[in-house]
Formats: structure tokens, C-alpha cells, sequence
């Protein structure tokens, strides 16, 4: 046997578990669309009682209704609301992969609009990098996009503020204690995340919830398949 037809075997092999690939998007993704579903409802809140638990805490809403320090979009109330139940119920279909393609798309557009509602301003990076000679940023002035060379200026700056921040504590606080479960970084706010979680939702979009391994496949093979087999045969 060449290695070629040795090749083409063992990928064939590989359909039997192409059901893992959608099942590990799937539980990284849902418990971050959960909590981030759950953290926007009144759920969250244990003063909150009766039917309103189940609506937009009034924070969210006037985050997404305030022009000056939130979204500013109309139909604010409506639309917090959309958002936390998409996430919140979108979280836990995902992670049992009920009609997981029919889920993703709302998912995306949530993504879409934080991303630029909420961090393009910021950039790309979530965490700014502090180091300029390790940033991802450097491909890309490699390949002389100018913006590159902006970012990788304010990693060093990143560096800077990142050192004193250090001094500081170091002359101040019990730094043992104060770094223990990690060390300080800077918080850039970019679109990082909510591409990332909008390219793995696009993937599920194209390749459903996975085989064995979500409510979708079982809900096919055993509901939806033998009905339309049956109307095939009438």
C-alpha cells in the first residue's frame, strides 16, 4: 500500500469521529453565551422577584438606550431583552446541540454587534500585549499594514505602565498575596473574543452539532429520517 491510499484510509476513518470537532466548539462556547446571557437577566440578582427575574436587569437597558456611555440604540427594553434570552437559551441548546445551525445564527449576529457597538473602537487585542517582539501584530507589519506598527507601539507602552504598575505594588502592597492567582495585565477591550466566538459559531453553523454527539443527530436518525423515508414511499 503507497502512502498515499494509506493516507486516503485514515481519513476515512476520521468520519466516524467528526462529531468531536462541533461537540468541543459546543462546550467551549455555551458556557460563555450562558453566563453572558445570565449576567444581562434578573436572574442574577437576588433582590428581584416574581415575573421580572426573568427580564433585562435595568442596567442592561440603559446601557443599550444611553447615547452617552452605552449603545444608545432604540427599542433599548426590546432589544436587551432579545439579547440576554438569545444568549441565555442559545447557551444551553448549544450544549446539548439542539438545532444548533437554526442557534448560531442569532449568536453570530450578537457577536457582530458587540464587536462593533462595543470594541472595535478598542482594536483587535482583549489583553494588550506587552511585549512588541512577541505580538501577533508583528505579521502583520511584516506585511506593511500601518496600523500594525501603531499596535506594536502601544505594547511598549503596555510595557511601560505594566513595570511601574509593578513598582508600585511591589513598594506598597504584599505582592506574594496580590499575585498569587496571576499577574496584571491590561485590559484592551478589543474585538478579539467576539470574533473568535463568532468564527467557532460560524464553523458550527457549517457543521452542525456533530455526529453522536448532539440532540440534532438523534433527533434526525431517529425522528425526522424515518418520516421523510415514509412520505418518500407514499
Amino acid at each position: 500500500m503507497n502512502i498515499i491510499a494509506l493516507y486516503q484510509k485514515s481519513i476515512s476513518k476520521l468520519y466516524w469521529f467528526n462529531g468531536i470537532p462541533a461537540l468541543l466548539l459546543r462546550l467551549f462556547l455555551a458556557p460563555i453565551m450562558i453566563i453572558a446571557g445570565f449576567s444581562k437577566l434578573n436572574l442574577s440578582d437576588p433582590d428581584v422577584t416574581g415575573f421580572e427575574i426573568l427580564l433585562a436587569s435595568d442596567n442592561v437597558v440603559n446601557w443599550f438606550s444611553n447615547a452617552e456611555w452605552g449603545l444608545g440604540l432604540p427599542y433599548a427594553e426590546l432589544l436587551a431583552n432579545l439579547a440576554a434570552w438569545t444568549e441565555f437559551l442559545g447557551g444551553w441548546m448549544l450544549l446539548i446541540g439542539l438545532f444548533t445551525r437554526l442557534i448560531t445564527l442569532p449568536l453570530m449576529f450578537t457577536m457582530v454587534v458587540a464587536a462593533t457597538t462595543v470594541h472595535l473602537e478598542h482594536g483587535w487585542f482583549a489583553v494588550a500585549p506587552s511585549n512588541s517582539a512577541v505580538s501577533t501584530a508583528n505579521v502583520l507589519d511584516w506585511l506593511g499594514i500601518d496600523a500594525a506598527q501603531r499596535s506594536l507601539e502601544n505594547s511598549d507602552q503596555v510595557y511601560v505602565r505594566l513595570n511601574k504598575m509593578r513598582e508600585i505594588l511591589a513598594e506598597n502592597g504584599n505582592t506574594d498575596w496580590l499575585f498569587e492567582k496571576g499577574n496584571i495585565g491590561v485590559m484592551n477591550n478589543g474585538i478579539e473574543l467576539a470574533a473568535t466566538y463568532f468564527i467557532m459559531l460560524l464553523a458550527l453553523l457549517f457543521i452542525g452539532g456533530g455526529r453522536f454527539t448532539s440532540a440534532d443527530y438523534y433527533l434526525y436518525t431517529y425522528w425526522l429520517k424515518p418520516k421523510l423515508q415514509l412520505n418518500n414511499t407514499l
